[in-house]
């Protein structure tokens, strides 16, 4: 068990999961705070990385691609202070870092979680029900509907279609974009077979963004409740290259799958054993194991593959 606190929150490893608590003081963003408790399994992670500074550092785990909805929605652009997955360490705290860090990455390395993409999301995402304000309208998300209420300041385009309202079996996507220079960020709904792109100010099925203030953080946690009920991204994906995949000759398809040599399935298995065991070697070496640690973790791996074998 590892443990970080700080004053953005705290962070619990058990070797299966890192449980993330945001801190309720006032430098806390809103973001986290409304996100709230939430735990990310460790077939999640991609890695972890401690930055020192100059007064303490910051912690930052990282994430496979695809495994959030509110990553995959945001594209990587929460600001610092709001991003969830980062955490303040203070100077007295750096050797807690050090040895979080150790510790996830000796469980990613023992149960060989891969770092590639995520064929669908690990986290379930924020809890609903959600509402967000943008600058133009409001929105709400009950967890099978959204919908959309214009303000008084809103385009008249928007104001002559009225209230929005779609399921999410009625969705395509949902984007959300952060404001950038003059360019206005976004809140988009995309219904089944949208092709027409309009400005957010046009646009329906579009609360428009200013900046990102601390309230408006909400509308990307929204968007991610929406994105973890629609299809994930990779299924589009997977039809493409599917779609794309060029016919085998007759002859090939038609040709029986030749036979595992005898033995083969059994020789994966040692050597697999095997590389296990020099990464258990060399991370004693370097210090990361115990004597102790290393004997009771090839035990277990040990028992793991008489067990399976």
């Amino acid at each position: 068990m590892a443990e970080l606190m700080g004053r953005d929150g705290t962070w619990t490893f058990d070797d299966a999961a890192v449980r993330i608590v945001p801190g309720h003081e006032r430098g806390v963003h809103k973001l986290r705070q409304d996100l709230g408790e939430f735990t990310v399994p460790l077939t999640a992670m991609a890695g972890i990385a401690y930055e020192p500074a100059r007064k303490g550092g910051r912690l930052r785990l990282r994430l496979r691609d695809g495994a959030d909805p509110l990553l995959q929605v945001t594209g990587g652009s929460l600001p610092d202070e709001a991003n969830p997955y980062q955490v303040a360490v203070d100077a007295a705290r750096t050797d807690v870092a050090e040895y979080f860090v150790d510790a996830v990455r000796r469980a990613l390395l023992l149960e060989q979680v891969p770092d590639g993409p995520a064929d669908r999301y690990l986290l379930p995402g924020p809890a609903v029900p959600l509402s967000a304000a943008g600058v133009d309208g409001l929105a709400s998300f009950d967890g099978e509907r959204v919908r959309l209420e214009w303000r008084w300041n809103t385009s008249e385009t928007k104001r002559q279609w009225g209230p929005r309202e779609f399921s999410t079996a009625d969705l395509e996507a949902v984007e959300w974009r952060a404001a950038a220079g003059l360019e206005s960020g976004y809140l988009r709904f995309r219904p089944r077979g949208t092709t027409e792109r309009v400005k957010p100010e046009h646009d329906p099925n579009a609360v428009e963004l200013w900046g990102f203030k601390k309230e408006s953080g909400t509308t990307a946690l929204l968007a991610a409740a929406v994105a973890a009920r629609l299809p994930h991204p990779s299924a589009g994906q997977d039809k493409a290259l599917t779609a794309s995949a060029p016919a085998l000759p007759a002859a090939a398809a038609a040709a029986p799958a030749a036979p595992p040599a005898d033995g083969a399935a059994g020789a994966d298995g040692h050597d697999a054993l095997l590389r296990r065991l020099r990464e258990l070697g060399e991370l004693r070496r370097e210090g990361i194991l115990t004597e102790e640690e290393f004997t009771a973790t090839k035990a277990a791996v040990l028992r793991r593959f008489h067990t399976t074998d």
